[in-house]
């Protein structure tokens, strides 16, 4: 069973563990108890409001299940995350794996997440109806470690194509910017639980290297599955949303669970990325070559939404 995603958007909230729930409780009046959600079906928690109290058995409880407790900001980043100290029974030796890996390796694997990210864009432009060769001529040029920044000229050029000669990409700002980054922020979560089940370290990246960032890991692995978030940004601006708004919240989230293309079929986007740590470690252990990413192209819920436009 894929987790659910669950996110605590309103002021005023007091969540606590009660016999394997989550129990969402209001903290005014009556203090009244609005839901509950087992423990075992979280993927992560997304605490995106002011307000909040929780108890440390509940955070306890969903650090044993490898489930995110990610706190946002006012402008919707994940400002910090609750991860398990231990996230596999092997974690030692695949943390040792992971050390050990040879530059040649992660300048190789580094490449391929670069290929795989702009072959995903120049889907999404396709998917927009905007020309998609400036970034798909850039996909045979990487090179290993992508010394020419190939990643950031295709970023260049996509942001552009995708929201138009105005937009500029910045994380502080609202709009657009804000709902890109609470996308962002769904997917980073959920990145992160695949890799901490996988028995890797979070902080130990392939390309991501600053020293202040603890998720560098992370912030590799996500990459060629921003443009799913970048699509979907796009299609509720088509459709009026401004800004982050409950509506465009639920639709973004509901974004980990589309389908998308593997070489074994269709699979969720949330189960892409697990496919995806799981093969990395496999890697760094000797058991494969190559790793398990997603097939060029959309997810088919949202390539099939935007025909119906």
């Amino acid at each position: 069973m894929i987790g659910r995603i669950v996110e605590i958007a309103d002021d005023r909230r007091h969540l606590f563990l009660s016999r394997g729930f989550m129990v969402v409780q209001d903290t005014e009046g009556e203090r009244k108890e609005l839901g509950q959600v087992p423990l075992d079906d979280i993927a992560a928690v997304i605490a995106n409001a002011h307000g909040l109290s929780y108890t440390n058995n509940l955070l306890i409880a969903l650090a044993e299940r490898c489930a995110p407790f990610v706190l946002c900001s006012e402008n919707h980043n994940a400002a910090g995350m609750l991860l398990p100290i231990e996230g596999n029974f092997q974690q030692a030796k695949r943390f040792d794996a992971q050390l050990a890996a040879s530059q040649p390796t992660i300048k190789r694997l580094w490449a391929d997440i670069v290929k795989s990210k702009l072959q995903q864009q120049a889907a999404a432009l396709e998917a927009a109806n905007v020309a998609s060769i400036p970034l798909s001529s850039l996909v045979k040029k990487v090179r290993s470690g992508d010394p020419d920044n190939f990643e950031a000229q295709g970023a260049r050029r996509y942001w552009t194509l995708l929201f138009g000669n105005d937009f500029r990409r910045d994380q502080q700002a609202g709009g657009l910017n804000a709902m890109l980054n609470y996308g962002y922020t769904i997917l980073r979560a959920t990145t992160a639980r695949a890799i901490v089940a996988a028995g890797l370290h979070p902080t130990m990246g392939l390309h991501h290297s600053n020293q202040g960032n603890a998720m560098r890991l992370v912030d590799d692995l996500m990459e060629p599955f921003r443009p799913m978030i970048d699509l979907k940004v796009w299609q509720l601006y088509r459709r009026g949303e401004q800004t982050i708004t409950p509506n465009s919240k639920r639709a973004l989230v509901h974004t980990m669970y589309d389908d998308m293309q593997t070489n074994v079929g269709v699979t969720p986007v949330i189960v892409c990325t697990q496919k995806l740590a799981t093969s990395l470690v496999q890697i760094f252990l000797g058991e494969r070559e190559k790793l398990d990413l997603p097939l060029p192209g959309l997810p088919l819920n949202l390539s099939a939404a935007l025909q119906d436009e």
